[in-house]
């Protein structure tokens, strides 16, 4: 990968996750987010891929037959192009995005990145080396992009803390490992709106079905970046929501009364949400190779919009991240290993409160 496609780190934590857009300073407002949708004409897929994707069909109605466990396949979208430009007057980032229509199984063919191709131009090879290896992975082939995720980063407003999620064992991709405090991949039977694909309205599900946050709660939903998840090639969008009138308390007492989609992740913590805080616990040894690819670059884009909020400036907003890490670093360092001695915090809080 080229120098300008590093994917994202901070100190010891490596990930697989590039920013393609933004960096927190700056939400791209929703009007600025302009999507393009032919329903009419589905993204096109190799042979290849169309048999392997006819296998999962198959043995995914074997094993309803069966009364196995199984996966539904349903509609989904295809990036085809991405693309950022600047407002004339303030530069404020456009993002423009075109869609084509996929399924679920198409996805899951196509994550099958190191499974040999035998027809046409890539026969010997595995779809990675034919399609990712030394190519700029934002303008590969639409079939490969056919998953787009929500990522919300969750705060409490009434007492200022910041939520990370652990997905459950039994969920499809990144099992048992953190991540955003909830999120939804992009579906094309619950988000549509106007006939084209709706990133806000599946950040709004992804609330709703997995934290009990409601449309009427009061909600500071902003949209912050772009990221790639480049060892699976799995687009996210990183937002932020402020919830002004809930605290932990307030959600925990929400998930003692039942959640939609409970089982999807089994732990919650919630850290003050403030620079040193957030990233103590993003560094924590205990759980540090426990990270989905784009975790950390999301919690990192929703502190720094917190900082440039509470600062009212982006530069300061994220230097005071910046300045941040170091200390940071080394307070994980003296944890890994107790002998090397203590490193006090600058003072933003605890480092976290276990959750059911």
């Amino acid at each position: 990968m080229t120098e300008d496609r590093d994917p994202v780190r901070i100190g010891p934590l490596q990930t697989d996750c590039y920013v393609y857009e933004g960096d927190g300073t700056r939400p791209i407002v929703e009007e600025n987010l302009r999507i393009y949708y032919d329903a009419d004409e589905p993204v096109h897929v190799p042979e290849d891929v169309r048999r392997w994707r006819q296998e999962i069909e198959e043995e995914q109605a074997t094993r309803a037959v069966a009364g196995a466990d199984r996966r539904w396949n349903h509609p989904r979208f295809a990036v085809e192009t991405i693309a950022v430009t600047r407002s004339d007057d303030v530069e404020d980032p456009i993002v423009e995005i075109r869609f084509s229509p996929a399924d679920y199984f198409t996805f899951l063919a196509a994550q099958q990145l190191d499974r040999r191709m035998e027809e046409g131009e890539g026969a010997g090879f595995t779809l990675r080396e034919h399609y990712l290896a030394g190519k700029d992975p934002v303008a590969v082939n639409g079939f490969l992009s056919s998953s787009f995720g929500a990522n919300v980063a969750v705060v409490t407003g009434r007492d200022n803390r910041m939520l990370f999620s652990r997905r459950s064992p039994t969920v499809g991709g990144n099992a048992g490992n953190w991540n955003s405090s909830a999120n939804e991949g992009l579906s094309g039977k619950h988000d549509l709106k106007d006939g084209v694909p709706d990133l806000f309205g599946a950040a709004r599900r992804a609330l709703r079905e997995e934290l009990a946050v409601h449309q009427s709660d009061a909600c500071e939903l902003e949209l912050l970046s772009f990221g790639m998840d480049v060892g699976r090639h799995q687009w996210a969008a990183f937002f932020l929501a402020v919830l002004p009138d809930l605290s932990e308390a307030d959600l925990r007492d929400r998930w003692s009364r039942g959640v939609d989609d409970k089982w999807e992740h089994t732990e919650f913590r919630f850290v003050e949400a403030e620079p040193d805080a957030v990233l103590d616990f993003l560094l924590d040894p205990a759980h540090r190779d426990e990270w989905t690819a784009c975790g950390p670059a999301l919690f990192f884009h929703a502190i720094v919009r917190l900082m440039v909020r509470r600062l009212g400036d982006a530069g300061e907003g994220r230097l005071a991240v910046e300045r941040a890490i170091g200390p940071a670093i080394r307070r994980a360092e003296a944890k890994a290993d107790p002998a090397a001695g203590p490193s006090g915090r600058g003072g933003s809080g605890d480092s976290g409160s276990d959750g059911p």
